[in-house]
């Protein structure tokens, strides 16, 4: 099933995956983010008719005619997160992508924000990842903030937080925060181990790896291969998106409670590591040396 027709003259699409789990979090996203969005639909047949008949009864999902939906019929026991990023990403008709997840809001003007910010950086003929800064909040209503400036009076008052801070501080960590708060003009940071921010690239960037399926380590490869692509990272300073809560997902269950699902993951990390030795040789041993020093 295929809903589009994305305006020409677009620049960016947003990429990002969705199940009926999410089902209200389209609509919040659409009122937040006016430009293209590719989506990659995980679902029953059942859930896609479903789905049709909600997307077809919202005023503000069937109002939108830049919003792309590709269903990917539900098969084997794992969600499969990187296929799904691959098909999404793969019908982008935009020279850029926003990899975002179905669960982070972007703040009102980002398409915009984006779009100057893909000019003034000169990503046409550059190698850049701008990255949009992550955020969450722990509350379930929640007044979203107009301005970076009521983002950091929040941040102060401890109504939201940077994201993953007191569980996942590598993931986001290099992003550098504390540099953010204050930037004014666009910053470059460095791969760390396990980074794994959310990006605007050209839409021709690398496929996500496959074989990560579940939770873990899905977006990390693909920032590690960007890297390894000699992309250049640089922090929008002015942009933001906010994760919002909800229940813990199947597969992030399955890795807390399951050693032999740990013992898969770190099987698969080691074999990606591998082929990214024999991709990319002298250059990928940092990878390896990193993953040694946390």
């Amino acid at each position: 099933m295929e809903i589009c027709s994305v305006v020409n003259c677009s620049v960016v699409q947003m990429v990002t995956i969705w199940t009926v789990r999410r089902l209200q979090m389209l609509e919040t996203i659409c009122l937040h983010w006016e430009g293209p969005i590719s989506l990659a639909l995980y679902m029953s047949d059942g859930e896609a008719q479903h789905f049709l008949r909600y997307a077809q009864a919202s005023e503000i999902l069937s109002s939108r005619r830049n919003v792309g939906y590709h269903v990917v019929y539900k098969e084997g026991q794992f969600y499969p997160v990187n296929l799904l990023r691959n098909v999404a990403l793969q019908q982008v008709t935009t020279p850029y992508a926003f990899l975002s997840d179905i669960d982070f809001i972007p703040m009102h003007g980002l398409y915009d924000y984006i779009r100057k910010s893909i000019d003034q950086l000169d990503m046409a003929n550059t190698n850049k990842a701008l990255i949009v800064p992550a955020f969450e909040t722990l509350r379930y209503r929640f007044s979203f903030p107009k301005s970076k400036a009521e983002l950091l009076a929040m941040l102060d008052l401890g109504t939201l937080y940077t994201f993953r801070y007191h569980v996942w501080t590598k993931g986001h960590g290099p992003t550098n925060y504390a540099r953010w708060r204050t930037a004014t003009t666009p910053y470059h940071v460095e791969w760390e181990a396990d980074f794994e921010p959310y990006v605007v690239v050209r839409s021709d960037c690398p496929q996500y790896d496959r074989r990560f399926v579940g939770f873990g380590w899905n977006k990390v490869a693909h920032v590690m291969e960007l890297d390894a692509q000699e992309y250049e990272f640089v922090v929008l300073p002015n942009a933001f998106m906010i994760h919002m809560p909800h229940a813990p997902s199947f597969d992030i269950a399955k890795f807390r409670s399951s050693q032999q699902y740990r013992a898969c993951l770190k099987t698969l990390k080691e074999e990606f590591q591998q082929d990214m030795s024999r991709k990319y040789g002298y250059a990928a041993l940092k990878y390896l040396t990193a993953e040694k020093n946390i």
